[in-house]
């Protein structure tokens, strides 16, 4: 029985949609209603069909978000095509820097997360459940990279959130299993909209599983080996959304996110050493507060934004025993305290201007520029900085009403860096598209991306990420086939990609230190997606995505072979059914053939891991909204990692809401 429901569950989707291609300074349009045919900004950055933009992308509208149940970004985001998730504590929180990832077809550093164009984030990371899904108007995914148009860390691809300029007034109250509790309230109108929530979890245990393997100094041989399990205790996080229209063309918008989580670890298991299983190892409490500001401006020839961007990370707690020593004071209550505080600020601004020169050709121009600094640490002292410049432009040329061609090219540049760590890189781009009829087109497509190394990288973020100022900018090149076709009731795409990326950032573990290292090496991936939107009759829609790859890295010294990487198979599937005063969903992600990748040892293979979603909403009348969620609900502990640590999904968790809109 079992076995029938989950092979059901990978037939069908939920989350698709159409597309955009934008850069840094692209704007939501009006909202749109969900339709197969959707009309997007593409890499032109003008309204075009969907059907004719050369790129793999992915539109998720406001209404599939409220359908899928979904209070966080990154769980939709990992149930679409070519795409892994990997997340480390409940609700979506975070250990510290360690946030969680979205994977764009194996790469792991390379997606550049955009809230209404603007980016959010900070030293190459980005915090996804900082937005509540009930403020977004819909998600837009950009697939084979986008350096050109975006800057850097757009290698594997873009994510730009946008957020609902009208208000909408509701409140909402919601109570689950493990203290789960769900608190929300949106005000607004034409011009002005303002939201608050609150989420909170007891406790969860078996969040992850980790090795001990440490050295005293200047011996070969381990003194505490073991094994040891993380717990997580008083989840809680909050934000608060404000937005306000000036008029059609100025807007300001403003998001505060905060949260908390209580980090525990104990040993599960002792080979050797002064402990005992159930002793605790250590104890963390993570703290992120995250502020951004923009102001967006856009007419018809001109977009421009301005944005401020604060996230500050904290991390304090005991630590029962030394990982240079291996000595415990666990006996005696006798402990050290760890503490970490860093701050990441990002000042930026965007100008694009866009031209229509005759019937066939189209233009685009634009300036970017970002001052980053980076606060190490409030105890060891230090600031530093950088100024990142660039300059893009695309041109957008139709030859006849079958074939067109888009150029674009971007140069960035640093100037001002610590050490004179300065950096600069051109990048290129040419896409062909064919149309065979008005509903059905084939394309090609050639980009080039980088990702410049972080401050945090080249000059080290705690005592166990240790710094590497010899890293190189890592350079990729993106090739991509594909195929569109739209009917009244159908949406198909298809792509075949490969990529290749010189220089890699990735870290590095060290059991024996206890340390994270950064270091260069070479990645590529070659594979084929296959997505399917259909809407049937009678209220119901389904859709599917199959995502086939082959992801490998090879290191520049130590594992100087090609590896496997991730998973090769990934199917997505989902049901929803929508009629009168319900509606629900069901959806899956499943992703087989996994390997884990340790730093310093050969894949091994692990089992899949299979995400589901249940959501049904009942609505009684106009003004109310009764809503249950269940997540994984097989109640399946699979590892959501693919390193040399393990990290647990959440055991099936249930959420009963309702609201009032007035």
């Amino acid at each position: 029985m079992k076995s029938n429901f989950s092979k059901g569950l990978l037939m069908t989707a939920l989350i698709t949609g159409s597309v955009i291609w934008g850069g840094t300074n692209v704007f939501a349009e009006e909202l749109q209603e969900y339709t197969l045919d959707q009309m997007v900004v593409t890499a032109t950055r003008t309204e075009k069909r969907d059907v004719d933009v050369p790129a793999s992308t992915t539109v998720i509208t406001s209404k599939q978000l409220e359908d899928s149940g979904s209070n966080s970004i990154a769980e939709v985001l990992g149930k679409q095509a070519g795409i892994e998730y990997k997340s480390f504590g409940p609700l979506g929180t975070s250990m510290g820097t360690m946030i969680n990832e979205v994977n764009i077809r194996g790469i792991s550093n390379g997606t550049l997360v955009l809230v209404n164009g603007n980016p959010i984030s900070w030293r190459g990371k980005y915090n996804l459940e900082s937005i509540p899904t009930d403020s977004i108007e819909r998600i837009e995914i950009v697939k084979s990279g986008g350096s050109v148009l975006y800057g850097s860390e757009a290698m594997g691809g873009v994510v730009n959130i946008i957020t609902k300029k009208k208000g909408s007034n509701k409140i909402s109250v919601g109570y689950g299993n493990r203290s789960h509790q769900n608190y929300r309230v949106n005000v607004g109108d034409e011009k002005f909209t303002a939201g608050y929530s609150l989420e909170k979890m007891g406790r969860v245990n078996y969040r992850s599983l980790s090795d001990v393997n440490y050295k005293k100094k200047g011996e070969t041989t381990p003194n505490l080996k073991g094994e040891t399990r993380t717990d997580a205790d008083d989840v809680k996080k909050q934000s608060v959304n404000i937005g306000y229209n000036f008029n059609d063309n100025l807007s300001l918008a403003y998001n505060y996110y905060e949260s908390q989580v209580n980090y525990e670890r104990f040993f599960t298991d002792v080979e050797k050493g002064n402990a005992s299983v159930g002793d605790q190892f250590n104890g963390r409490l993570y703290t992120t507060k995250q502020n951004n500001f923009q102001l967006n401006y856009k007419d018809d020839d001109y977009k421009a934004s301005v944005y401020y961007n604060i996230t500050n990370i904290e991390s304090e707690g005991p630590s029962f025993y030394n990982t240079t020593t291996s000595s415990t004071t666990c006996g005696n209550k006798k402990f050290s305290i760890y503490h970490t505080k860093e701050r990441n600020s990002t000042v930026g601004a965007d100008l694009q201007r866009n031209w229509d020169i005759g019937e066939k050709s189209q233009a685009v121009l634009g300036v970017d520029y970002q001052h980053e600094m980076y606060e190490k640490s409030v105890f060891s002292g230090g600031s530093l900085s950088r100024d990142i410049w660039a300059v893009f432009g695309q041109w957008d040329q139709k030859f006849d009403d079958k074939n067109s061609m888009i150029f674009g090219a971007r140069e960035t540049w640093t100037t001002n860096a610590f050490r004179d760590q300065n950096y600069n890189n051109f990048s290129g781009a040419v896409q062909y598209i064919h149309k065979l009829d008005d509903d059905q087109t084939i394309y090609a497509s050639y980009t080039e991306s980088f990702i410049m190394p972080t401050y945090a990288q080249m000059n080290g973020a705690s005592e166990t990420a240790k710094p590497n100022p010899d890293l190189k900018p890592q350079t990729g090149k993106n090739y991509e086939l594909g195929w569109k076709k739209v009917s009244d009731s159908h949406s198909w795409k298809a792509a075949l990609y490969h990529i290749d990326i010189k220089d890699n950032i990735s870290a590095t573990w060290t059991a024996s230190k206890a340390e994270y290292k950064y270091k260069n090496e070479d990645f590529k991936n070659t594979g084929v997606e296959l997505t399917c939107d259909i809407q049937g009759d009678n209220g119901f829609s389904y859709n599917y995505g199959v995502n086939y790859g082959d992801p490998k890295v090879k290191a520049h010294s130590g594992k100087t072979y090609w590896d496997r990487k991730f998973g090769r198979w990934q199917l997505n599937g989902g049901i929803t059914y929508a009629k009168d005063k319900l509606r629900t969903s069901l959806t899956g992600s499943y992703l087989a053939d996994r390997v884990n990748t340790p730093s310093s040892a050969h894949s091994s293979k692990t089992k899949p891991y299979f995400i589901t979603t249940l959501n049904a909403t009942y609505s009684p009348d106009k003004n109310s909204d009764i809503t249950l969620t269940i997540d994984n609900l097989l109640n399946r502990q699979d590892n959501l990692n693919h390193s040399g640590s393990d990290y647990y999904a959440v055991p099936t968790s249930f959420l009963l809401t309702y609201t009032y809109k007035f």
